[in-house]
């Protein structure tokens, strides 16, 4: 099981080339003003502020097109953001600090189709600094965590859904960073799978790693976070712990907060009957 492994695989942490001091201290992340309008006018993000505390287990929950995607490739450096800032453990997010201390599994697998899981993994470790013997190190740390031992000399596209699914965990955490960013990282996965990665981030989290989980699985989120800000229209629009959204609102689950508040699919009003 992945929860079990990772506590069989100790050791410290790896090392890597010599950086600026992170502030371990820092908000995880400090969003100020951020805004994001794509060049054909789509408005992505609108002058949103968030923060989320160092070591925090944060839920970020939308509607397709609400926001979430460009809030991460935003604090990836991935696409130019239009307005504000981001900080990530006290640097900007487009510095080289800020962006070893970030792993990221997608939503969508962007696996090279070429590489076998171990390359992936090695390769991985190298866009991040780690030495040859260090990224083949972890690599087979991670392949071991990840249950993918008899698939490591595979080709990706010969991987099922669910071995794809733990290897892009596996590789958003090979270099060990401080802040996970998880977009959606059970969806399309079984049942046991899904039990299998709550376990092992769950304990991931509680070594002080700093969670940020997005899922269309509401029940996912009122087991895991601590903290959720559901975002509409590049906003945020409410956010607390689970048990003080469901108060705030009057509600017996996330999913009637949800339907409330960000829900596309019916008139505020009308989702409240309908949850009710």
């Amino acid at each position: 099981m992945v929860a079990q492994a990772i506590t069989e695989q100790g050791g410290g942490r790896t090392r890597l080339p010599k950086l600026l001091p992170v502030d371990r201290a820092a908000s995880a992340l400090s969003i100020a003003g951020l805004s994001k309008t794509y060049d054909d006018g789509t408005v992505g993000l609108q002058s949103l502020d968030l923060e989320v505390g160092a070591g925090e287990f944060f839920g970020l929950l939308g509607p397709n097109g609400a926001g979430k995607t460009t809030l991460i490739n935003a604090v990836c450096n991935l696409i130019r953001i239009s307005a504000g800032t981001i900080g990530v453990f006290g640097h900007d997010h487009a510095s080289m600090e800020a962006r070893r201390v970030v792993g990221v599994a997608e939503q969508d697998p962007n696996l090279d189709r070429f590489l076998t899981v171990r390359e992936s993994l090695v390769y991985h470790g190298g866009y991040f600094g780690m030495s040859d013997r260090d990224s083949k190190r972890r690599a087979d740390e991670m392949i071991d965590v990840f249950d993918l031992r008899a698939k490591a000399d595979v080709r990706t596209p010969k991987l099922s859904g669910g071995m794809k699914r733990r290897l892009l965990l596996a590789r958003a955490l090979l270099h060990e960073p401080l802040l996970v960013i998880l977009d959606e990282p059970t969806a399309g996965v079984d049942v046991e799978l899904r039990h299998d990665l709550w376990r092992y981030i769950r304990q991931l989290h509680e070594q002080g790693t700093t969670i940020l989980l997005t899922t269309h699985y509401l029940e996912e989120a009122q087991a895991l976070c601590e903290d959720i800000a559901l975002i509409s229209a590049g906003r945020i629009v409410a956010r607390d712990t689970p048990a003080g959204l469901m108060r705030a609102h009057d509600a017996d689950s996330l999913e009637q907060v949800y339907m409330q508040t960000v829900s596309t699919s019916l008139p505020p009003a009308l989702a409240a009957e309908e949850v009710g």
